[in-house]
């Protein structure tokens, strides 16, 4: 179905493909600094309003396994094609949207389209290089992979500030329209094959991993088990997916091969690139929400702190895809971007208050460093042992896991902030009282008392920030020490080394 890679490297198509994962990943952030605003226009309440983030993330994890199984049934060229244009309509009526209903099917939609776009263009990408050149592969297919979501709450905050909500949607139309001038123009014709459909893999892989997403996205809102609709979703989840795996590993026709996670590398990989995935956007999903409501920056502060963050990132991925993975062994590299992101979660965990720009960049700028060094090895792990007619299943699978811990890290980061707050107000609250020399001196600058209405209001207030405050720094710490939890699963990666010809070789 493919053609083996030569050494002579399209650019067109390299652009292309780049252009056409920048517009699904920076969809999938650019929209949650708008949130609020199309709450508004619509009239919608909080729980409604998610809706617009969950039915995009819903169909696009339920779809995107599938990205292998339906390029060989239509072809990759039409696939991708397809995907692109479907991707830029559903922008279009998601921007025209009258209603909250309206909005919510069009993103429904447009995530089912998307689903094939990181897939399809980081398999192209492999493709597209030789075997010795794959990190450069790696490094520009994660320039638009993992530093446009960076940069997403920025480009979004600017664009509703200035324009419009609605112009978040419409900003992906002339990447469409470049992406697919480009990929009509240079992307070949492939093979097809008569591929019978596994209508029943399909309706329990769907089950399974659209379930698991909605109690990842609904699960905090609704209080997890305590809500009876969470409690039958976690059940068709794992009777989903059970059934699926069962069916998967006894039948000759599967949707989704999972015998792809007997490659070692292909299974660690993906464990390895989860955990990383919950400490960094965990961290980028409650960054926003942390300057805006504790420390009052306005929105379009909070936009730039991605900057630095997006920058550093940038300079990571093409330093290592084009320098480093050709010299060290790419365990050392990720072990290092682990430890990156680390320390600036853990930098982030040691703020207060009064915590100002440059403090809360610079921890951003720290783990854009570590993004290139985990990313790029980790992609070029992977695939190592993957022939070339299995990565786009391959690619389906591994973007899958990584939106997967996507999602587990923004899930686990809500419950985390909310029931430390909880805890943390009680315990405050405890120490504080009218006899308390501490809370005496703080309000004596303002004429008050701890007894007084007033006084205890104030007092309530502070002990809410700082309890706040506290659940915060506990999340932030929390992430860093995942990312370095993550670590030891490196030591099991099977690598060639550095220069070796066996590194280099093609299959």
């Amino acid at each position: 179905m493919t053609t083996a890679a030569t050494s002579h490297v399209n650019p067109v198509i390299v652009i292309a493909v780049v252009l056409s994962a920048i517009l699904e990943v920076l969809d999938s952030t650019i929209v949650n600094v708008a949130l609020p605003h199309i709450q508004a226009a619509f009239g919608a309440t909080t729980d409604q309003a998610t809706w617009i983030l969950t039915s995009y993330i819903v169909s696009a994890v339920v779809v995107m396994p599938l990205t292998g199984f339906v390029a060989r049934r239509i072809g990759r060229r039409r696939l991708i094609l397809t995907a692109v244009t479907g991707f830029a309509a559903m922008s279009v009526m998601c921007g025209l949207s009258w209603s909250l209903e309206t909005i919510v099917a069009f993103r429904l939609a447009q995530g089912m389209f998307g689903a094939f776009l990181i897939p399809l263009s980081q398999s192209i990408l492999f493709d597209s290089f030789p075997r010795e050149k794959r990190g450069q592969a790696m490094g520009i297919f994660g320039l638009g992979v993992v530093v446009a979501p960076v940069l997403g709450p920025t480009v979004g905050a600017l664009l509703t500030e200035y324009f419009s909500w609605r112009m978040v949607f419409f900003v992906n139309l002339p990447v469409a329209a470049m992406a697919l001038l480009l990929l009509a123009g240079e992307l070949p014709d492939d093979e097809t094959e008569d591929v019978k459909i596994d209508w029943k893999g399909l309706a329990m892989l769907a089950v399974g991993i659209g379930c698991l997403q909605f109690v990842l996205d609904q699960g905090e809102t609704k209080d997890w088990l305590s809500s009876r609709v969470i409690q039958m979703t976690v059940i068709a989840s794992v009777l989903g997916a059970l059934g699926f795996v069962i069916h998967a590993l006894t039948s000759k026709n599967s949707v989704v091969d999972l015998r792809l996670f007997a490659d070692r590398n292909f299974a660690l990989c993906n464990l390895i690139i989860a955990g990383f995935a919950i400490s960094l956007f965990g961290g980028i999903a409650i960054l926003p929400t942390f300057v805006q409501s504790l420390l009052n920056y306005p929105v379009i502060d909070s936009g730039l702190l991605f900057i630095p963050r997006g920058l550093t990132a940038g300079l990571s991925m093409v330093a290592t895809g084009a320098v480093l993975v050709t010299r060290f062994d790419p365990r050392m590299l990720a072990g290092i971007g682990l430890l990156l992101t680390a320390i600036g979660n853990f930098m982030l965990g040691a703020l207060n208050l009064n915590a100002g720009f440059w403090q809360l960049a610079w921890p951003g700028a720290v783990s854009g460093l570590g993004m290139g060094l985990v990313f790029v090895p980790m992609s070029i792990l992977a695939f190592e042992s993957i022939s070339k007619t299995r990565q786009d299943e391959a690619s389906g699978l591994f973007n899958v896991t990584r939106q997967l811990g996507s999602s587990v890290g923004i899930s686990i980061v809500g419950t985390w902030v909310v029931r430390g707050l909880q805890t943390n107000t009680a315990a405050l609250s405890q120490n504080v009282t009218p006899y308390n020399p501490a809370a005496q001196a703080y309000l004596q600058p303002l004429g008050l008392t701890p007894d007084s209405a007033e006084g205890a209001a104030i007092l309530g207030q502070e002990i809410s920030r700082q309890a706040e405050m506290i659940s915060y720094l506990t999340v932030f710490n929390n992430l860093g020490v995942m990312a370095l939890a993550t670590i030891p699963l490196l030591f099991f990666c099977r690598a060639q080394k550095p220069g070796t010809q066996a590194a280099v070789q093609a299959h």
